[in-house]
């Protein structure tokens, strides 16, 4: 019980940040794994790939899987989905099992009113972060894109 409240805390403070654009800092904010094991984003991190989409999700996780499991961290790396569009009752009994099944964080955005990240239609939205400061956002939709991100 006392985890699901700070988890609703946590949401809330998350819902009501605003969309972070080129030339934002990045303040910290904090999210819930597959796990339900709850991360913070700092200024240690250099890149944010983010999706709302099942497709994207795939594409990344085939990605992700090809690396090694400490991937993301190596490259200061945080991978958020935002499920918030999926009904809680598909979330549960799906989603969920499906993303345990990975080696690495995936961090969740459950708040339908989030509008912390831009995004565009059938992209990944990556958040490219220098010093603290977001330099760059990148709309991708392939591997081949996403790799050259990491180059």
């Amino acid at each position: 019980m006392k985890q699901k409240l700070i988890l609703l805390i946590l949401i809330c403070i998350f819902a009501r940040a605003s969309t972070l654009k080129i030339d934002d800092k990045i303040s910290s904010f904090s999210l819930p794994n597959q796990f339900d094991k709850i991360h913070t984003i700092n200024s240690e991190i250099s890149k944010i790939i983010v999706t709302s989409e099942k497709e994207n999700v795939t594409l990344i996780n085939d990605f992700l899987s090809s690396k090694n499991s400490d991937f993301l961290d190596k490259n200061h790396t945080v991978f958020i989905d935002n499920i918030s569009k999926v009904s809680s009752l598909i979330v549960k009994m799906f989603v969920i099992p499906k993303l345990r099944e990975y080696d690495y964080d995936i961090l969740l955005i459950y708040n339908e009113n989030s509008k912390k990240f831009l995004e565009q239609e059938n992209k990944i939205s990556v958040y490219i972060i220098e010093n603290a400061k977001v330099t760059d956002i990148k709309y991708i939709s392939s591997k081949e894109e996403l790799e050259r991100i990491f180059k």
